[in-house]
C-alpha cells in the first residue's frame, strides 16, 4: 500500500515538530517543556527508523528528512536551550553564544554521519541525540534546582561555554561508540554486546538511586550520557593498549 511508505516520514515530520515547538518553548522560558519536547522527539526518531526497517519502507527523502529534523531537534535546540540557560544565569554577554557552536558541530555530525559507511551498526563519535538530551536532561535540572552545585557553575560563565565546545568536539571525534542496536544473529560474546548491557544494567542502577535519593528525574539522563561516553572512552583505550 502506498500509505505504508509514509508512515516512517510522518513520525520523522513529528520529530521535527517537536523540535521546533521546543525551540519556542526554550525561548518562552520554558526550558521544562523544551526537555519535554526534545525527548518525545527523540521517542519519534526512535521509532521512524524501526517503523521503516519493519514497514521495508526506506527512501531517499527519509533519509534526508531523518537529518534535518535531527537537525532541528538535537542541534537547534539544545544549543538554544544552553543559550538561554546561560544568559538567565550567567548575564547576556558574549559567552552565551559559545553554546551555539552545538548547533554547527550537529550538522558536521550528521553530514558526516550519511556519508561515512564505517557506521553502519555502530557509531564514530558522539550521535546527535545522545549529546542533545545531556544538555537538555542539564538545562532542565538546573532550572528545576537552582541551589544545585551545577546551578553554580553555570552561574559563573565559563562551565556552559568549555562544556559546549567538549561536546561539538565530542560530536565529530573519530572515537569508536557502541550503538544499542541489538539484531538478530550478533554474537553474544564480543565485546560491543557485552558493553550494550552493561551499560543497560548501569542505567538501570543510576535509575534506582536517583529515586531512591529524590533526585530530579533528569538527572538520569546527564549520568546514563556520561557513562555512555566514559564505557567507550574506557574501551578505546583497551583495544589501543592491547595492539601495541
Amino acid at each position: 500500500m502506498k500509505i505504508v511508505r509514509h508512515i516512517p516520514n510522518t513520525i520523522t515530520s513529528m520529530n521535527l515538530l517537536c523540535g521546533v515547538l521546543g525551540v519556542i518553548a526554550a525561548f518562552d522560558g520554558r526550558p521544562d517543556v523544551a526537555f519535554y519536547l526534545m525527548l518525545a522527539a527523540s521517542v519519534f526518531d526512535f521509532f521512524d527508523g524501526l517503523s521503516a526497517r519493519a514497514l521495508n519502507a526506506y527512501s531517499a527523502i527519509g533519509k534526508e528528512l531523518d537529518s534535518l529534523a535531527d537537525l532541528v531537534s538535537f542541534g537547534l535546540l539544545p544549543a538554544i536551550m544552553l543559550n538561554r540557560l546561560m544568559a538567565g544565569l550567567a548575564g547576556n554577554g558574549i559567552l552565551c553564544y559559545i553554546p551555539l557552536v552545538i548547533a554547527v558541530f550537529s550538522a558536521l555530525r550528521l553530514a558526516k554521519f550519511n556519508v561515512d559507511e564505517r557506521q553502519c551498526e555502530n557509531f564514530i563519535g558522539l550521535a546527535t541525540p545522545a549529546n542533545a538530551i545531556f544538555c537538555g536532561a542539564l538545562v532542565h535540572y538546573v532550572n528545576s534546582v537552582p541551589d544545585s552545585f551545577l546551578a553554580e557553575w553555570v552561574a559563573g560563565g565559563v562551565f556552559l561555554p568549555v562544556l559546549s565546545v567538549i561536546m561539538s568536539l565530542m560530536l565529530v571525534s573519530e572515537l569508536p561508540m557502541f550503538s544499542l542496536k541489538f539484531k538478530k544473529g550478533q554474537k553474544k560474546d564480543t565485546v560491543i554486546y557485552k558493553l550494550r548491557f552493561g551499560f543497560i544494567a548501569l542505567c538501570l542502577a543510576v535509575s534506582l538511586l536517583v529515586l531512591l535519593l529524590r533526585l530530579k528525574f533528569s538527572m538520569i539522563f546527564i549520568l546514563a550520557v556520561a557513562i555512555y561516553i566514559i564505557m567507550n572512552i574506557v574501551n578505546y583505550i583497551s583495544v589501543k593498549r592491547a595492539r601495541i
